[in-house]
């Protein structure tokens, strides 16, 4: 059973998928418990179109889909990013951070699969029996606590179920 937070506490992951129309499907998964056990709501939208990808500008892309989807929800004050919070130790602005200045949350914590060369001081996170990390950054969060966080989240495989779910209705899965 996963620990609730105090009060009203709202806590989402997002992700998007990208459509060969040029369009995307943005999706959103929120719980009220810090591992993110039994989502409360599941929401996903079309967006008819996104800008063109452009090496270091990603944000571009997929923030304007993520704000679209949040926009169905009520206020979250912890939200998981697909990605990187920022690039580099010196804070290098990601996804995750873009986010945060933008005001999607107040916590914002970043969880890729892939290993980003510059981003030396992303934490890396086992989960189940994979050999193969998770890399967690965070803006408003200590850094230790946001792994932690991740680290314990519902799911016994490498990626937590709330990250597989919205990973599935980003691509196409009915909401619960």
């Amino acid at each position: 059973m996963g620990q609730r937070t105090d009060g009203a506490a709202r806590l989402g992951a997002v992700d998007v998928q990208y459509l060969d129309d040029g369009g995307a499907r943005a999706a959103l998964v929120v719980s009220d418990r810090l591992v993110f056990a039994g989502p409360l709501e599941e929401h996903t939208v079309l967006v008819d179109q996104v800008a063109e990808y452009r090496p270091g500008r990603f944000y571009e892309r997929e923030l304007p889909a993520l704000e679209q989807v949040l926009s169905h929800a009520a206020p979250l004050d912890l939200l998981i990013v697909d990605g990187y919070v920022d690039l580099d130790p010196a804070g290098s602005p990601g996804l995750g951070a873009h986010a945060a200045e933008a005001g999607l949350a107040p916590v914002v914590v970043g969880v890729a699969k892939t290993r980003f060369r510059t981003a030396t001081h992303a934490v890396e996170v086992l989960r189940g029996r994979s050999a193969r990390p998770l890399y967690v950054t965070a803006s408003g969060m200590a850094l230790e606590t946001a792994a932690e966080l991740v680290r314990t989240m519902a799911g016994e495989g490498r990626l937590p179920d709330a990250l597989r779910r919205v990973d599935r209705l980003a691509r196409g899965a009915s909401p619960a």
